[in-house]
């Protein structure tokens, strides 16, 4: 079982550690603040009322042996500065960062962490993506430059096989799985849609109005496929 270390509880903190021990994760939760660790303790392997500062502290607790620790502290990016050297010093193979700017990410990364994650500019730049290209679904980054989308099926689309369509050659993208989703009205009269995955699409399936393919690719790619559908190529 993996083992993370989740440090500072905020909102942010806290989802991470939630969604780590629902997946399965033990987690170590840590905070200064012993509120926060009351109202997450039922929900994570261990929950530490702890200084991150302090190195001893951290050793003691067995935060060097685990497979990542993520550093969420918000706004007080110093102390976050000096808990991820502490962490890099003690050995810990994986450390993430919640930076508030560029500069804060750039000084973090430089004393050690291994991935830095600017909130707010990443909430921005999703917003900005959902509002020009409302048929993306979902929009999931797996590296730099690379995410999966759940994205709409144009309407020259529907009716053609995957091997007509040609997605690798016309776009750079593969088509992963295909979604079909079919509306139904529940009993209060609300439009609802039962979904149905075809996850190993074969080059023969056919697209059908209302169908959501699932592509992986280049983030530059897939903003192609989604601006021809506006018609601006």
């Amino acid at each position: 079982m993996p083992q993370f270390a989740v440090i500072g509880l905020g909102a942010f903190g806290r989802k991470v550690a939630f969604t780590l021990s629902e997946k399965g994760a033990s987690v170590i939760a840590i905070d200064k603040n012993r509120e926060s660790i009351e109202e997450i303790k039922e929900r994570v392997s261990a929950a530490l009322v702890l200084d991150s500062t302090d190195e001893d502290a951290m050793k003691a607790a067995g935060i060097k042996d685990v497979d990542a620790a993520v550093v969420a502290l918000g706004d007080n990016q110093e102390e976050a500065i000096l808990i991820t050297a502490i962490l890099k010093k003690m050995g810990v193979s994986k450390i993430v960062a919640r930076a508030i700017n560029q500069l804060y990410a750039h000084v973090l990364k430089s004393v050690g962490a291994d991935n830095v994650i600017v909130i707010e500019e990443q909430m921005g730049e999703d917003l900005a993506k959902r509002l020009l290209s409302p048929e993306i679904y979902q929009h999931v980054v797996l590296t730099t430059g690379h995410s999966l989308v759940e994205i709409e099926a144009r309407p020259e689309f529907i009716g053609k096989s995957l091997r007509q369509l040609d997605f690798r050659r016309t776009f750079g993208v593969n088509v992963i799985a295909i979604q079909k989703r079919t509306p139904t009205v529940n009993d209060e009269g609300k439009v609802a849609y039962t979904i149905e995955v075809n996850d190993v699409p074969g080059p023969d399936d056919r697209l059908e109005k209302g169908d959501v393919l699932v592509v992986v690719g280049a983030d530059d790619n897939i903003e192609n496929m989604s601006i021809a559908k506006k018609g601006k190529t």
